[in-house]
């Protein structure tokens, strides 16, 4: 008889469970409601995989990232577990087609975007599928009070309704109080659901704040203090290139990732990093969704995020092996203000909001009532020229609209080329028998791709395909396109631009259904939420960790003991140790020029974190400095 455990070993290879994940398995093989509050790289999606996969039938899982989607749908498929995904970036026919598959096929997991719920072709076919179970990812994204309000969300009660006997898993890994009761009403928890809750704490992640009026100097003390893997957070693309130039300038390996890049030079970079060929990673945060690796021994953030749940996801990509890591925000105090403009530009008005949706409708020609569900390629830059906007508030009015329920704007979109045969073996070989011209090509998917293309979609290269008949790749599109046409084959070209979805039908920009009172409600809140970032940055007589956990309302009593705060309190309760430090690393560097980790070996301190800061002060203070080959050397000043 299969267990969880024998599942997680069959399909995960792993020998046992992470904390909280058996417990929260067991709660939802018991049909409970269950919400699941796991940090980041907590192993979510586990703790719903496993028990659908028992329960043998589907789990509908809904989330609103399509690269997240995607990942996890090929990460599924690879270990031989059936898996699919519908988001907006998909034609009416090939949605009909996977809907199908849901029902008649061996599907075990369909992943949807919450915008798809309302549909009425997924309405109509989901009250034909065996649903063991809905999963919900991000489930914050149904509460106002939460960070990232995606009104969409609210659809799942009316699925629920739909498939009333199904149990419900939500899980985020960062809720507030307010906001973890708010899932539970929304989703219309049944008694007695469970709550699942890890600690927000990290006791291997040090979180340091550091003030200064030279940040890339600051920067590489920092990757010179502590060795390994590094990611960079930075707001704008142009500055994710220019720090990774300047650190490559300086000897250190670095790329730089934005959701500007290109499909496959985007996924090259992170293959780059992932396999340590690139030490640092400065990225925008476009980066870091379904990243799953354990060894990034520092985060810093060059830029203040705008909340701190959206902090503490980035700043939690590091250490997730356990080993001692960093979570380090540098920051000038222009900073608080920049921030704080960003935040009041954030919310246009209601009046510019109509403004933007009216351009928009002009700019891809659509008539009243028209394009509901419907995806385009949209360049930012190109519509901004055009109507005479800048590209910033173009920006965040497609946020607020996508907010409001009316658009959604996916930046770093991305869906191979795919193809499905309309026709049975029989119908295809008349088609071929009658038009010689297209049989080279037939045969030739046939023989690449075989059955898939005539059960599902199937993702297909053009330029393989053009290697293989001795064609041009784009000789090879205009067959396909002819195929396509004659209704032979469903052909999906390649999209890699942004899309912008209309979520409901075009509207008369003047009637737009924008909800103003709860527009102001978001706004008060946001505010709210950049204040406590502000807090957090600027306190300095409070443990950071605690920080954190009061804001997400975990009571703790308990200081970290290895963030700058509590090193800086342990400094003044022992100034003697800290004297004694400073007077071994001076003796040390007399005889000789060596790396910190060497001044650590031979001094052999019993507080690292001590040592750590005896070093950066010496720095700051111009008693010590990095050579050329980033080794420590005595000041004049301290000779």
């Amino acid at each position: 008889m299969e267990t969880p455990l024998s599942i997680l070993k069959e399909y995960w290879k792993h020998n046992q469970f992470r904390p909280l994940q058996e417990s929260i398995i067991n709660a939802a093989l018991e049909k409970q409601d269950v919400l699941a509050l796991l940090p980041t790289g907590g192993g979510k999606s586990v703790c719903f995989q496993v028990p659908a996969i028992l329960m043998e039938g589907l789990c509908i899982v809904i989330t609103p990232l399509i690269a997240l989607m995607k990942d996890q749908v090929e990460q599924l498929n690879k270990r031989g577990i059936q898996a699919i995904a519908i988001h907006s970036g998909m034609g009416k026919e090939q949605i009909d087609i996977l809907l199908n598959n849901c029902i008649y096929g061996a599907i075990q997991f369909l992943y949807v975007s919450p915008e798809r719920l309302h549909t009425e072709l997924f309405i109509e076919r989901v009250k034909q599928m065996n649903v063991v179970m809905i999963a919900v990812d991000e489930a914050h994204c149904i509460s106002q009070w939460g960070y990232d309000f995606r009104p969409a969300y609210l659809q799942i009660a009316a699925l629920r309704e739909l498939i009333p006997m199904v149990p419900v898993m939500a899980l985020t890994a960062t809720a507030t109080a307010e906001v973890r009761d708010d899932i539970i009403e929304k989703l219309k928890f049944k008694k007695p659901w469970a709550v699942f809750q890890d600690s927000f704490a990290r006791d291997n992640v040090s979180f340091v704040v550091r003030r200064t009026e030279n940040k890339e100097k600051k920067v590489l003390e920092i990757l010179q203090k502590v060795a390994g893997s590094a990611i960079i957070y930075v707001r704008s693309r142009k500055a994710s290139q220019e720090i990774a130039g300047w650190l490559v300038k300086n000897k250190i390996t670095a790329t730089f990732y934005h959701a500007g890049l290109a499909f496959e030079e985007r996924t090259k970079r992170q293959d780059n990093w992932i396999q340590n060929k690139n030490r640092v990673i400065v990225a925008t945060n476009a980066f870091g969704m379904g990243i799953d690796k354990p060894d990034v021994r520092v985060v810093i953030h060059l830029d203040l995020p705008e909340n701190l749940e959206s902090y503490y996801q980035e700043a939690g990509r590091a250490g997730r092996d356990g080993l001692h890591s960093y979570a380090v925000m540098i920051y000038q105090e222009a900073d608080i203000l920049n921030l704080k403009a960003k935040v009041e530009q954030s919310h246009p008005s209601p009046g510019f909001l109509k403004k933007i949706y009216q351009a928009l409708c002009n700019y891809y020609q659509l008539a009243l009532g028209s394009s509901e569900g419907q995806a385009y390629d949209f360049d930012l830059h190109t519509f901004a020229e055009r109507f005479h906007f800048q590209t910033g508030e173009v920006y965040t009015a497609l946020r607020k609209l996508e907010e409001e329920g009316i658009i959604q704007f996916n930046e770093s979109f991305y869906s191979p080329s795919s193809i499905h045969l309309r026709l049975d073996k029989a119908k295809l070989y008349e088609f071929q028998v009658a038009n010689e011209k297209f049989d080279p090509i037939l045969k030739m998917l046939m023989r690449l791709y075989g059955g898939e293309i005539l059960s599902g979609f199937t993702k297909i290269s053009e330029a393989y395909l053009a290697r293989g008949l001795k064609m041009s790749t784009e000789e090879v599109i205009k067959i396909l396109s002819h195929l396509h046409e004659l209704q032979v084959i469903i052909y999906q070209p390649v999209k890699d631009k942004p899309q912008l979805t209309y979520l409901i039908p075009r509207q008369d920009a003047d009637r737009l259904p924008l909800n103003s009172r709860r527009m102001e409600a978001r706004k008060k809140l946001v505010i709210g939420k950049m204040n406590a970032m502000v807090l957090f940055v600027t306190a300095q007589n409070r443990c950071r960790m605690r920080l954190i956990q009061d804001y997400f309302d975990e009571v703790t009593y308990k200081a970290c003991g290895i963030c700058d705060v509590c090193i800086a309190q342990r400094k003044e309760e022992n100034l003697h140790a800290f004297e004694d430090l400073r007077d071994e690393v001076r003796h040390v560097l007399k005889e000789k020029a060596l790396t910190v980790e060497q001044v650590e070996e031979q001094i052999a301190p019993r507080d690292h974190e001590l040592f750590v800061e005896v070093v950066r002060e010496m720095v700051d203070e111009g008693l010590l400095a990095y050579d050329e080959g980033w080794k420590l050397i005595l000041t004049k000043q301290s000779r």
